[in-house]
């Protein structure tokens, strides 16, 4: 698969064409709308045992009826997953029972409007996009290192450059001023910081870890949440992609061989791209690892 095949105007079906999973078992969180659903079909389509982890379980069933209605044969199933808790997050790696997992893909978001906070307390932008992934990667991680070159994919965002620090003395708490703008991309930079580490850390145990920015204003609910994120989507939207191109460079990064071109990397439009300092600072990445397991062991059934 070379990079020359796809650019930024190509769909996720341009990517699977010619490709067979052949039953690899695939968990998308948020798959129930836009950029998610967009994956976890195209990755259905060829024969892929997808398992779609969604808050709202209605849609996501509703999904998955989709999906098979245009793809008769694909092998998709709906599990609840709340990443604001993270009993929720506990409780679905308790549930998912298939023995390996091949491919991850942390795709669920959030961009709270205003100051809001996960059920532990995290706010709630750094705590869906990075605290609840970090949680389930890590209850996932033997099923995953028990498959044949297994990958996690985070969802990250160009707005990881901004902004370019990230700011450990306030990360993931609830304070005020709260500017949803610099929550994202403290959140989506955590994302880019996660994956790098995640390669650094099991790599060498056959794990393929990569961070994708989707494009610029996708056009999906994503902005559900913001008044300002649906405007600005809506205005947007002749100029920018629709959820089918959006996911086109994360089933990119969960087909294209070989795995060692997309190992730590960070990609947009179907090819790799450069991440900001910040996000490929090992020393910050480390330090937002250890600082994660500090938080998920603290907040333990609670």
């Amino acid at each position: 698969m070379s990079n020359r095949q796809f650019n930024a105007r190509s769909s996720a079906d341009d990517v699977v064409a010619g490709h067979d999973l052949g039953g690899k078992n695939i968990i998308v969180t948020g798959a129930n709308t836009g950029i998610g659903y967009e994956t976890a079909r195209a990755l259905a389509s060829i024969g892929g045992i997808v398992t779609l982890a969604c808050r709202n379980t209605d849609a996501a069933a509703k999904a998955c009826q989709n999906i098979r209605r245009q793809h008769p044969a694909a092998k998709v199933s709906a599990m609840h997953l709340d990443l604001s808790d993270l009993n929720s997050v506990r409780q679905f790696a308790k549930e998912y029972t298939r023995d390996t997992l091949s491919l991850l893909i942390n795709n669920a978001g959030s961009s709270a409007p205003s100051l809001m906070t996960t059920k532990q307390g995290f706010e709630r932008t750094v705590g869906v996009c990075h605290v609840g992934h970090f949680l389930l990667t890590e209850l996932l991680m033997p099923k995953l290192l028990a498959a044949h070159s297994p990958r996690v994919i985070m969802l990250a965002s160009g707005s990881h450059r901004y902004p370019a620090k990230l700011d450990f003395e306030k990360l993931g708490k609830a304070q005020e001023p709260y500017r949803v703008m610099r929550a994202y991309g403290q959140a989506k930079l955590c994302n880019v910081l996660m994956a790098d580490e995640l390669q650094r850390r099991y790599g060498a145990q056959g794990l393929t870890a990569c961070s994708v920015h989707p494009g610029a204003l996708v056009t999906t609910d994503f902005g559900r949440e913001s008044l300002l994120f649906r405007i600005a989507f809506r205005l947007a939207s002749p100029f920018t992609k629709n959820p089918n191109q959006g996911a086109a460079t994360t089933v990119y990064c969960a087909l294209h061989e070989p795995v060692s071109e997309i190992a730590g990397g960070y990609f947009c439009h179907c090819r790799r791209a450069k991440q900001s300092a910040e996000a490929g600072n090992p020393q910050v990445a480390a330090r937002l690892w250890s600082l994660s397991e500090q938080w998920v062991a603290q907040y333990m059934d609670k």
